[in-house]
Order: structure tokens, then sequence, then C-alpha cells
């Protein structure tokens, strides 16, 4: 049976207060330095073991957006808090997963995994039997002492998913993770996401292009308009959890993702542009 734990920033379990957003952007905008005008009037709110996902096309905004959660940056406009308290840095309650896996080439799977508790404190017992459990739910069973460079593409995913996984926060943002795996792995990467939020209360906040893995995984789907990044529509996907791969082919799920489809490209339907 797989623990999944939630941290507060002094390593202390903590649930996620369901009676406040976890993620809240009001009038977000974001212009850097050299002129470039990202995203604008962004308002948006993530409850507490909500699943949703941002899909719009290349160059508006959604990497920003994701990055402004996170703390890297900080936006030019409007306000943006996390669990109640508007973010200034770089925070522990916020866990991020870029589209590399970026690990530490010289650390084996688990070392990897272990890295975001090396970070604040000693590794104990404990932390090591997690960090294998979640190594395992992943389908590493066995590889726990390979190095990144033994370990295929997928697998080095799945290490950077067990990793963000580790870290234990409320709230989790993955940027296009599965947009360098083969179909047959992102689907088997997608069910094993599934069935890690299923288990838990974190936030998850997922950019993908693909509107088919924004249908399967999410409780609703934020479609961006091109730069500057707007919201276009927020469209809620009411299939019932727990997911599976076979809903795809259900008319609601069909009728969801064409819904998604004609809201990123409204003026051509008829034409196919995202992966469904």
């Amino acid at each position: 049976m797989i623990t999944l734990r939630n941290t507060s920033t002094n390593g202390l379990p903590v649930t996620p207060d369901r009676a406040s957003p976890a993620i809240e952007l009001r009038g977000v905008g974001m212009t850097f330095d050299n002129g470039f005008h990202a995203v604008d009037g962004v308002d948006l709110t993530v409850q507490a073991g909500e699943f949703v996902s941002i899909v719009g096309v290349s160059g508006c905004g959604k990497s920003t957006l994701l990055r402004v959660i996170a703390g890297l940056v900080g936006a030019s406009e409007g306000t943006v808090e996390v669990l109640g308290t508007n973010v200034l840095r770089p925070r522990r309650d916020v866990g991020l997963m870029f589209q590399r896996p970026a690990l530490l080439d010289w650390k084996t799977a688990l070392e990897n995994v272990l890295v975001p508790v090396r970070l604040h404190r000693r590794v104990t017992t404990s932390d090591a039997e997690e960090a294998m459990r979640l190594l395992d739910l992943f389908g590493l069973d066995g590889f726990a002492h390979r190095f990144p460079r033994q370990l295929s593409g997928g697998m080095q995913q799945r290490v950077a998913l067990a990793r963000l996984h580790m870290t234990g926060a409320p709230v989790r943002l993955l940027d296009e993770p599965f947009g360098a795996v083969d179909e047959f792995t992102r689907e088997h990467l997608n069910l094993q996401l599934l069935k890690v939020h299923e288990q838990g209360e974190s936030a998850t906040v997922l950019v993908t292009h693909n509107i088919f893995e924004a249908v399967l995984l999410s409780d609703r789907i934020v479609v961006m308009t091109p730069r500057p990044g707007r919201i276009a529509a927020d469209i809620r996907v009411s299939l019932p959890r727990p997911r599976s791969i076979d809903m795809v082919q259900t008319p609601e799920f069909q009728a969801i993702a064409l819904e998604a489809r004609n809201r990123l490209h409204p003026s051509e339907h008829s034409e196919v542009h995202a992966d469904v």
C-alpha cells in the first residue's frame, strides 16, 4: 500500500485546507524585460485535490504561467497565492516537473528520488522506504540502483515523477512531462499519474498539447488563447473517477475532447490541429 505524504515547509505532514483554494490567480499578467507580453489578465482557481490541465498553442504562455505559480518568475501584474499566501519566491510546498527529467547523472534512481529530502534534512530509513515504494509504483522495481545513463527516456521520466511525489508538495505543477516519450510510454505514464493523483489530495496543474491526455487526467481543462495568453474556456470534465483508458471510446469522452479542440481553434472546427 502506497502512502503519499504531504509535508509543510517545516517538514511536518499536512493536509491541504479544502476551505481555501490551493492556487488562486487574480488578474495575472506577465511581460518580460524585452517587452514580450506572454500572459494577460488570467484569473484561475484550483482547489485541493483538483487536477487541472492547461492547453493552448505553442507560445501562448502556458509554461510561463506555471513558472509564475512556482515562484520562479514574478508576475508583472495581479496576485498569485498558493495555500492562501502570496507567492514571492520558489516554495517547498510547490513541486515542479519539466519536460526533461533533469536527473543528476552521478546519482542512482533512488538517490535522485531522495534529492528533495536531502536538500533540507538527513535522509531516514523511512524516507528510503518511501522512495523505493514510489519507484515500484512507477514501474521501476529492480532499477533503484541504476544510473540515469542506464535507463531509457521513459524510465528517466518515471524517476522524475517519483521525485516530484517524494517532495510531498500539496501543489504539483507538470510542464509537458511526457512530450518527449513515445505514445505507448506516454499512455502508461498517464495511467500511473492517474493512480497517484486519485490516492492523494494534492492540487495538480498539467501543461500539455495533448487533448486526449487532458481529458483523461483532468477535472477541468483550461484553454488559453494565442499570445498574449488569456483564458478562452474553462471546461468541466464530468467523467467519473477512477478513470480508465476504456473511457476514451465513450461518447462523453469524445464530446469533451471535441469541445476543447473547438475552443482551441474556434475558426477551424473542421480541421484537426491537436492530438485527440
